[in-house]
């Protein structure tokens, strides 16, 4: 297995891991402000991207597996590390297993639903997956007017009109059912639940980042986040859905290098609640099935202008 990454920048190592059905360049508006500080290693996880996939299970246990291995081989065990989604989640689980991974910063992480919110996370993305396979061809035309921009972001963004359309495009590229993406969408709904760290056993700082109006991984789920990782802090983004890297990249670029850097200060007691702003289960609901219905919408129209 190959994976496949980019290096930039000076000063202390710093490694990024994207979520499932993304890539490295999920990161590329937030590269430059952290390269200008960090020498930044940003990796395709196994079956995304340009790496090679995993022969047989693809799960978070695998996935740490191969970037332990990968950190191994290029001497790089203990470096610090951001991930967002699925990424969030590897990076705790590193954190978790002790000694291969420094200071962590996990973006909205998942594998912290619960109930009716797992067949809830796993049919959205997948229905969002297959709709982006579908729609491929008509992409570029789609994510270059914001109004359907915003559509197709809807459920990953609390602002998708003001994600420029190149960054928009590569994401929906990436985003397809492929076999990896499969498996680990399934690993990831059904599969073993995320285990913990009991408090005081990690050695490092762990910084959880949440957007309050994530429709992916509810804000709600942070609970059960913090009650498993009690020594994290927990860091909430406002105006922010489940991608802070592409809502809010200047502030995630400060938390990133505050946390690594030991500066950062965590937020006021009265800023950890959860507050009105965060997302309800029937607003979630509402917006991706409207989002959804919409883009089935422009998948129909295109097909008739296309044929």
């Amino acid at each position: 297995m190959i994976m496949n990454y980019t290096r930039r920048g000076t000063g202390k190592p710093l490694l990024l891991l994207h979520g499932i059905g993304s890539s490295l360049r999920t990161w590329d508006l937030v590269m430059d402000g952290l390269t200008a500080e960090r020498d930044v290693i940003a990796v395709d996880l196994p079956g995304f991207g340009q790496s090679t996939a995993l022969v047989g299970e693809v799960s978070i246990r695998t996935l740490a597996d191969a970037v332990t291995d990968f950190l191994t081989e290029q001497n790089l065990l203990g470096i610090d590390v951001v991930g967002n989604s699925m990424g969030a989640r590897l990076v705790l689980e590193l954190a978790r297993r002790g000694g291969v991974v420094g200071t962590v910063v996990s973006l909205d992480p998942g594998g912290f639903w619960q109930g009716w919110e797992v067949p809830y996370f796993y049919h959205s993305v997948r229905l969002s997956a297959q709709l982006s396979e579908r729609i491929q061809p008509l992409l570029p035309v789609l994510v270059g007017n914001p109004i359907s921009r915003t559509l197709l972001f809807a459920q990953f963004s609390a602002h998708p009109w003001t994600i420029p359309a190149p960054v928009a495009l590569n994401e929906f590229r990436e985003f397809r059912p492929t076999p990896s993406f499969t498996k680990l969408l399934d690993s990831l709904a059904h599969g073993p639940k995320q285990a913990g760290a009991p408090a005081g056993s990690l050695r490092h700082p762990l910084v959880i980042g949440w957007g309050r109006q994530d429709r992916i991984c509810l804000p709600s789920q942070s609970k059960l986040a913090m009650s498993l990782f009690p020594d994290a802090h927990l860091h909430w983004f406002s105006n922010c859905g489940h991608v802070p890297q592409l809502d809010l990249p200047t502030e995630t670029v400060r938390l990133i290098l505050d946390v690594t850097g030991g500066m950062y200060e965590p937020q006021p007691v009265d800023k950890q609640e959860l507050a009105p702003s965060a997302v309800s289960s029937d607003k979630v609901l509402l917006g991706v099935g409207i989002a959804v219905l919409t883009a089935s919408l422009f998948f129909a129209f295109g097909r008739k202008r296309l044929a």
